[in-house]
Formats: C-alpha cells, sequence, structure tokens
C-alpha cells in the first residue's frame, strides 16, 4: 500500500514571499507570492510544498478548492507524521 497524507491549507496569494504562517487546528496557512489567476498560486503552492517536504511535484496534488483559498492536498510517499514534522521545521 502507498503511503500518502492529507493536509488541508488556507493560501494567502500575493504575498512578499513564499512561506508556512503558522497552523490553526488542522489547517496550514501559507502565503504565496502568486496572484490566484490561471492556477499559478496552486502551482506555486504544490512547488513550495515539494521543496519544503522533498517530494517531487507529481507526488503533490490538489485534492479540492482549487478555485478556493482553503484546499485539500494528498502528498504521496510521507505520512501525516513526516508532513507535520516538516513543514513545522520550515
Amino acid at each position: 500500500m502507498e503511503t500518502e497524507a492529507l493536509i488541508h491549507v488556507k493560501v494567502t496569494p500575493r504575498s512578499s514571499r513564499n512561506q508556512i504562517a503558522g497552523k490553526e487546528k488542522e489547517v496550514y496557512r501559507v502565503k504565496v507570492t502568486c496572484a490566484p489567476v490561471d492556477g499559478k498560486a496552486n502551482d506555486a503552492l504544490v512547488g513550495f510544498l515539494s521543496e519544503k517536504l522533498g517530494v517531487p511535484k507529481r507526488d503533490i496534488e490538489v485534492v479540492s478548492g482549487k478555485t478556493g483559498r482553503l484546499k485539500r492536498i494528498r502528498i504521496r510517499g510521507l505520512t501525516a507524521g513526516e508532513v507535520d514534522r516538516a513543514l513545522e521545521e520550515a
């Protein structure tokens, strides 16, 4: 069975830099520099998470919330605990 984690992310587009802005309950707050136009903010989010988690972009998928700020993200290859640790260190 393949390992995967589902996380909830609230995205703030048009930020001054890409960063993890904390965690409220079970929702990570992530700031990205791109504007939410033509999926650019989603692409920036996937790229940023890929970098922070050390997994390829192809293993990160926006499952729901593609056009909203609140998103569900599937990450293949890591457990929820591994994702939590990596993002809290970021």
